[in-house]
């Protein structure tokens, strides 16, 4: 464990908490929260007694069949004979059972750089190797440099879009590329889907579970946190092969037994609203991506912002030799604004990460102010 970095976003919530009326632009949240029908799911579910005792591993079957019905409808992923799908606490902990479930340590995985750090904590806790394979500076994938980087001991590439920690949105070509590599060299294909809902303008999002003939070799992580606005809740799925069917219940047995029931009640209250209520969300979040691209605009070449096309955050490249971290805590002591160091997932050089998804318009006017107030005068 002591190879393992710490999560950098605790270590940021305790700057904030040490100085009140600091904005945030670090945790990747949304600024909504769940729709009105999660609690009167939550309250049928939770009347009946036997809904307070443990219940199927792989989550109530009523949710599992309404994910089913929520992939095939949006994600156009049809026929389920050859996969399975598993309800867990969020997509970390899907993350996590996925690599207890499918290496031995010193095994390989493939990450692409910037990573996110919970991914790459998770590869390294379990004594396994990750793979930094760089993207190119639009943080696009590379695919000739993901071929050369699998060796007879890779055991996944991983794959995340709309992309945490860039805002990059891989095409649908690219991410069939990755899928047919992983079929040709037997190995899997994990595509990390929890942002599915943020993409702007023309970029669309893309499951490579819905590529015919893909479900022995992906397994894709879903996650209520985002669109739903659900984080605390912590009800995810996985779309997992069925020969690792019995494994991932091994382990999710062990660590968690069952993600906890009322909440997945309240999801199936949250997937009555549907879609709809995410994308009523998305009009909010893209508000304040408005705003906040508007004011780093400001700062002309001294913060460089590659093109981010989802999710809720944009990897500003700053053009100064500073570590990323003193910027961070100036930026909250002295201008009461927070973000995340950019070196946390592996990007080289001095770069934050601005996340605006719990921005409402109002607040991120302020926080955009004090950020760009603060940058023009630390980068002087």
């Amino acid at each position: 464990m002591q190879a393992v970095q710490s999560p950098i976003i605790p270590i940021v919530a305790q700057l904030i908490r040490d100085h009140p009326g600091t904005l945030s632009l670090g945790q990747g949240v949304v600024s909504y929260g769940p729709p009105p029908e999660v609690y009167g799911a939550l309250e049928r579910g939770m009347s009946d007694p036997e809904n307070h005792k443990y219940r199927p591993v792989t989550g109530l079957p009523e949710l599992v069949e309404a994910f089913r019905k929520k992939l095939t409808l949006e994600n156009n992923i049809r026929g389920f004979d050859q996969t399975s799908i598993l309800v867990t606490a969020g997509s970390n902990l899907g993350f996590m059972n996925a690599i207890l479930a499918i290496a031995d340590p010193g095994d390989e995985i493939i990450l692409q750089t910037p990573y996110y750090f919970n991914h790459e904590m998770a590869v390294t806790m379990a004594s396994c190797q990750p793979v930094l394979v760089p993207t190119d500076a639009q943080h696009q994938l590379q695919l000739d440099r993901i071929e050369a980087a699998i060796t007879p001991r890779t055991r996944a590439i991983v794959t995340i879009s709309p992309n945490n920690p860039t805002g990059a949105v891989y095409p649908e070509s690219d991410l069939r590329a990755v899928n047919a590599l992983c079929a040709k060299h037997g190995i899997l294909h994990i595509h990390d889907e929890a942002y599915e809902y943020f993409t702007y303008g023309e970029a669309q999002h893309f499951s490579p579970a819905s590529i015919p003939g893909s479900g022995p070799h992906t397994l894709s992580l879903f996650s209520m946190s985002k669109g739903y606005g659900f984080a605390s809740w912590r009800i995810g799925f996985m779309l997992v092969p069925q020969a690792l069917t019995a494994s991932l219940l091994k382990i999710q047995d062990t660590l968690l037994i069952c993600a906890p029931v009322p909440c997945q009640f309240a999801a199936l209250g949250a997937l009555e609203a549907g879609k709809p209520w995410a994308m009523q969300g998305l009009e909010r979040v893209r508000a304040a991506r408005d705003a906040v691209q508007q004011g780093l605009a400001e700062l002309g070449d001294a913060c460089r912002i590659p093109r981010a096309d989802g999710a809720f955050y944009f990897l500003a490249d700053l053009q100064s030799n500073q570590d990323p971290m003193a910027i961070v805590q100036r930026l909250v002591k002295d201008y009461q604004v927070a973000v995340v160091p950019g070196n946390a997932f592996g990007a080289a050089g001095c770069r934050l990460r601005i996340s605006y998804g719990a921005l409402t318009p109002d607040t991120a006017r302020t926080a955009i102010t004090r950020l760009v107030t603060g940058l023009r005068a630390l980068l002087r």
